[in-house]
């Protein structure tokens, strides 16, 4: 079994403020932090980080040579690589990106408060440049057992999904940003697992109340199991024969940008270990928990080993 997972990679402008800035509004940042990120670097990153093989797909320009935080981190080139280093060193396979002198990366200003809450401002660039062709070349070599993992910040979503889908791959989906485009796709009944938070259920179904948005899912999608996080109220799981529920680890946030990236690739790498649903929601919110306790995106997914021991932690203390 091998995992593609084709997806976005960001350059994340991060500003630390007191709150978020209103209509009209001029606000000083405390803090500018630029890192890597984008949903599908840090779902590479926490997939490889919970243990599975992961090749990454995507596009890139060479703008994040212009980096200076970056460069003085020793991520030197003339065409971006510093985005692809950040999925090397977390042992990502990145040989199926392409870097493209005639486009600009993607790029994310992301805001975050003093309740450690962000809001992010998504300018897709490269990422939105991927063509049925690309999908085409990158699937080659991938087939019936491996898992494709995917979310909305790229373009050809629906050709991606299809091919891969006759490849006889398992996928996986955050349907994140929902669009109209997405809202209308004929390819989402061909995936297995839609991984989602509440916001994004309720942009789908209509519904805000997790059972019912849950229950409008598997309506829509009678082969999909749905993974619906919820924040403090924890998250999910629901197919047509089995749903069970995870709490939320208690933790004080301190940067939550990358913890539903984290939830996803945890979660996975569990389901694909043979682990329950149940054990994999409990892996996975651990990590998440773990996540938001570090400020940054990618760089803040802990490794597997710590986050076995943040679980064998809660047990000990429980008994």
């Amino acid at each position: 079994m091998r995992c593609l997972c084709f997806g976005s990679l960001n350059i994340d402008r991060v500003y630390t403020v007191d709150h978020m800035v209103r209509r009209g509004e001029t606000l000083s940042s405390a803090a500018l932090h630029v890192n890597c990120g984008g949903k599908g670097l840090n779902q590479s990153v926490a997939l490889a980080r919970a243990g599975l093989p992961v090749c990454h797909a995507g596009r890139v320009g060479p703008d994040g040579a212009m980096l200076t935080d970056c460069l003085t981190a020793g991520a030197i080139g003339e065409d971006g690589r510093f985005l692809l280093e950040e999925l090397e060193a977390a042992g990502v396979d990145t040989r199926r990106i392409c870097i493209r002198p005639e486009e600009r990366s993607g790029h994310a200003i992301i805001q975050n408060d003093s309740a450690g809450d962000n809001c992010i401002l998504l300018y897709p660039g490269a990422n939105r440049q991927i063509t049925p062709a690309d999908a085409e070349r990158v699937l080659e070599g991938f087939g019936a057992g491996d898992l494709l993992m995917l979310q909305n910040e790229i373009s050809s979503l629906d050709e991606i999904i299809e091919k891969a889908y006759r490849r006889g791959l398992r996928i996986a989906l955050n349907p994140s940003p929902v669009d109209d485009a997405l809202l209308h796709s004929a390819a989402l009944p061909l995936v297995d697992w839609l991984i989602l938070n509440e916001i994004e259920g309720g942009q789908l179904t209509g519904e805000t109340e997790p059972e019912r948005i849950c229950d409008a899912l598997l309506h829509r999608f009678p082969e999909t199991a749905v993974v619906l996080t919820l924040g403090k109220q924890g998250a999910v799981y629901a197919d047509r024969y089995l749903r069970c529920w995870q709490a939320a680890y208690p933790v004080t946030p301190v940067d939550t940008t990358a913890a539903g990236d984290t939830f996803s690739g945890y979660f996975l790498a569990a389901l694909l270990e043979g682990q329950t649903p149940q054990q994999a929601l409990r892996l996975a919110g651990r990590a998440a928990a773990l996540t938001i306790c570090t400020p940054g995106a990618a760089e803040a997914i802990p490794a597997r080993a710590q986050v076995e021991q943040a679980l064998r932690t809660e047990v000990r203390q429980s008994v």
